[in-house]
């Protein structure tokens, strides 16, 4: 009888048509194709990184010259100057932008007209590229037609040196990229703060709790995984951060933000040194991958306190 049983499970499994018993191939295939289309460029960058490879030297004369970029980089300054900046940056931008997008979700969270419209208005930032976000301030946090600076001077401060200064360039950069990114935390944040169960509040209201005790003993902790979301995909962009600060001042002024990213492209392109760049893109790359495994291993672990597991 299991025999039959089996036999007609073959059968019919021969009388599927192609296409069906291929979808599962088809379903994959661009998840493998993702796949290997970042693992050859990683593992090219790896082999290059031991190399001598330069812009300025032909293919069959690039040679193998074991851990030699490496140890420089180990042992250069301006690598360690490199991971201070990329780490200040990080953690100034995501921290400011978290409790900008956590007040400003907490303020929105009624769905009411005036709500609606602000969410609207505060869109309007993440649709600018960030090279654009930052000819618009540099426009108008110029020191003759700046209206910063004209608003600026009625306290009497004139002439704010903004980028061009070393002590205040890096508040510059966290001010704009702050300016174009917290919209985004405020909609996570938002989107968690809604999809709360209401049952818990209204028992704590019956009871009288007061809304700071709301605050720190419900909302926070079953908004944690919302927010080390949030914190996940800010911190590993600003890691890796190019754009806003190569358009304000490429790095500059003199080297105050020369960070990571900017460091190995101008290795790599402006002194076309590809290979001494390739350890800096790799120690990156474990940078934001480190960072990432610790948020994940959080959120994990707030998400089951929240689901009192």
């Amino acid at each position: 009888m299991l025999g039959n049983k089996t036999e007609a499970a073959v059968i019919n499994y021969n009388e599927v048509p192609l296409n069906v018993r291929l979808r599962p191939y088809f379903i994959i295939l661009p998840g493998m194709l993702i796949l290997i289309g970042i693992l050859i460029p990683f593992i090219i960058a790896i082999l290059i990184s031991f190399t001598n490879a330069s812009y300025r030297l032909p293919i069959d004369r690039w040679r193998f010259i074991g851990i030699g970029n490496w140890f420089n980089m180990f042992t250069n300054p301006e690598f360690y100057h490199a991971v201070s900046v990329t780490l200040i940056y990080a953690i100034s931008t995501t921290s400011v932008q978290l409790l900008l997008g956590m007040g400003i979700a907490f303020l929105l969270r009624k769905d009411n007209h005036y709500s609606r419209i602000l969410k609207v208005a505060l869109m309007f930032p993440l649709m600018v590229a960030p090279a654009i976000a930052v000819l618009i301030w540099q426009l108008m946090l110029s020191n003759s037609v700046g209206v910063v600076e004209k608003f600026l001077n009625l306290f009497g401060l004139f002439n704010f040196p903004w980028a061009s200064s070393p002590r205040t360039a890096m508040f510059t950069v966290v001010f704009i990229d702050t300016w174009v990114n917290t919209p985004f935390m405020m909609l996570l944040i938002l989107a968690g703060i809604n999809s709360l169960p209401k049952s818990p509040f209204e028992a704590a209201q019956v009871d009288g709790a007061g809304s700071w005790f709301t605050f720190r003993k419900l909302v926070l902790p079953m908004l944690k995984p919302y927010i080390y979301i949030a914190v996940l995909f800010r911190a590993m962009a600003s890691l890796q951060e190019f754009g806003i600060i190569f358009a304000t001042t490429k790095g500059g002024p003199g080297n105050t933000l020369m960070n990571i990213s900017i460091t190995s492209y101008l290795t790599a392109f402006t002194y076309q040194r590809l290979a001494v760049a390739m350890p800096y893109l790799l120690m990156l790359w474990l940078t934001v991958n480190l960072a990432a495994s610790f948020i994940v291993k959080k959120q994990r672990k707030s998400a089951r306190e929240a689901a009192g597991l």
